[in-house]
């Protein structure tokens, strides 16, 4: 298939990851990619080229933009963008469109395609999206929620027509049977308030184990506000790390602890601690209890670090083998592509189908024999 991937343009789709949908993005691409399939990502600027990237937009990373960016020139540069990338994509000979995007234009443009969109749902809804979603045609357009919460989230506006969960790169992410002898537990993310970063530092003290923080600052001013006062006396900010090094020092955590403070639409990091055979402690919230199992993770009262930090007890208790278990039979990236795959097929035959008949119409119906003409 000859397969155009929109991604989301905040940050370009390069390593070191911004955050978890950009290493999804890069993860489908080159898993489309090994596939045979012909896959064009149209991204922002200074995205992995071996990703056969067709940039359509520079680098639009503005801290504190979000649903109320409409006066920020962030805002416009994307709206310009996507609307000359739905122009542009009218004259192309792809099979499908993936959207990835969080951007309204692309699902509420879909109708304009001559090809099928499959438009992914990564987020809770949000007054942009959803407005674009209300106002597109369904017709030539497939809803894919990457969890039940997610779908669940959505059913007011849309109805979704299937729920794919995010895959990682199981070899990526190797097993870690036996965890660092230096006893620690790890964070990471972006660190932004929605995170719950803090929450984590309080809910280590709690505890006998050292924490150890990765991810981007995201959020400068919460960074300095909520997460820098708490630094020190066992609890280090390691920095925005390398796949390779925060892999490894994944794998040698006891146990990963999660505080999302939002409801978190799937998780890339459990599935990640989970492949390196790091048990979950983890808030209550979103997709989590559909990633983890009681033999995997424990689950904590949302906001409460001293409840968190019960579960962390826990779960440092449990089977690293059995973590990695639940990955290869949950979280597997190739799991993911075949579903997307089939998904593409299903919605390519359907608008042949639709065309065949537009092309030649309902049957004729022979004249009955005995018509009276006036």
């Amino acid at each position: 298939m000859k397969i155009a991937v929109i991604a989301h343009l905040k940050y370009p789709i390069a390593e070191p990851f911004a955050g978890g949908l950009e290493m999804h993005t890069n993860l489908l691409v080159r898993q489309l990619r090994a596939n045979g399939h012909a896959v064009t990502l149209f991204a922002a600027d200074g995205s992995d080229y071996r990703l056969n990237v067709e940039p359509i937009c520079r680098r639009t990373a503005i801290d504190g933009v979000g649903t109320a960016e409409a006066n920020d020139i962030a805002f416009f540069r994307e709206h310009h963008a996507y609307l000359q990338l739905m122009t542009r994509l009218r004259g192309r000979d792809f099979d499908v469109v993936h959207n990835n995007a969080l951007h309204y234009l692309p699902v509420a443009m879909a109708d304009t395609l001559p090809m099928p969109m499959v438009s992914v749902l990564h987020t809770p809804p949000f007054c942009w999206l959803e407005s674009g979603i209300r106002s597109s045609r369904t017709e030539n357009l497939s809803f894919v929620g990457v969890s039940r919460a997610v779908a669940q989230m959505w059913g007011h506006v849309v109805a979704v027509d299937r729920v794919i969960h995010n895959g990682i790169d199981l070899d990526s992410f190797r097993f870690a049977p036996d965890a660092d002898p230096d006893p620690y537990l790890i964070w990471y993310g972006r660190i932004v308030p929605e995170k719950g970063t803090h929450l984590a530092i309080r809910a280590a003290r709690a505890t006998p184990y050292r924490l150890r923080i990765c991810g981007p600052i995201s959020d400068q001013a919460y960074f300095d506000a909520e997460v820098a006062p708490l630094l020190g006396d066992g609890v280090v900010y390691e920095g925005h790390l390398s796949h390779d090094r925060l892999a490894g020092l994944i794998g040698g955590a006891r146990a990963a602890l999660v505080t999302p403070r939002w409801d978190e639409p799937y998780g890339l990091v459990v599935a990640e601690a989970l492949a390196c055979g790091v048990p979950i402690a983890a808030f209550d919230r979103g997709a989590i209890s559909e990633i983890i199992t009681g033999q995997t993770g424990v689950l904590a009262r949302p906001d409460d670090p001293d409840a968190l930090a019960g579960a962390a007890m826990q779960a440092v208790t449990l089977d690293r083998a059995a973590c990695r278990m639940r990955a290869e039979r949950f979280c597997d990236a190739t799991v993911m592509t075949a579903a997307y795959e089939a998904l593409y097929r299903d919605r390519i035959d359907a608008a042949a189908q639709s065309a065949q008949l537009a092309d030649h119409g309902p049957a004729l119906q022979p004249e009955p024999a005995n018509r009276a003409w006036a």
